[in-house]
């Protein structure tokens, strides 16, 4: 990568954990509010599938609060990467299961198999951007 190219991200890695930081912020919470959407896209193979989803709800508000926070960004941004392995079985679910999901808007229940295995590459790039704050920033103590 040229210095330039690393410059220009470097720019924007900073506002960019504020991003990060409320996408895992406002999911977890969501958690919460709908978990019986989630619920339905817990493999069967996983019991107790509320109880995942409120801890999964948990360690997102979490980690998004610590990837936010100089001291506590890079051992957020290690559970963040963590966390989307772990979950990663609820999204190769989605999309061999042909599930139908429940309480949300119509549009919404039956994605295409575009929208469903699309959210495969996503957590990748997830993955990336969370490892990518598992790096030292200026101003980070830990």
């Amino acid at each position: 990568m040229s210095t330039e190219t690393s410059n220009t991200l470097s720019r924007f890695k900073y506002p960019l954990c504020y991003a990060m930081g409320a996408l895992y912020i406002v999911a977890g919470v969501m958690h919460f509010v709908v978990p019986e959407v989630y619920v339905q896209i817990v493999p069967p193979a996983f019991p107790r599938a509320l109880e995942l989803v409120y801890l999964s709800g948990v360690a997102e508000v979490a980690l998004g609060i610590g990837v936010i926070r100089p001291q506590t960004r890079r051992i957020a941004a290690w559970g963040l990467v963590a966390l989307l392995l772990a979950i990663f079985p609820a999204n190769v679910y989605m999309p061999t299961s042909g599930v139908v999901l429940t309480g949300v808007p119509e549009s919404m229940q039956n994605p295409s198999d575009a929208v469903r295995w699309g959210r495969l590459p996503l957590q990748a790039v997830l993955i990336l951007w969370a490892w990518w704050y598992t790096r030292p920033m200026p101003g980070d103590d830990g």
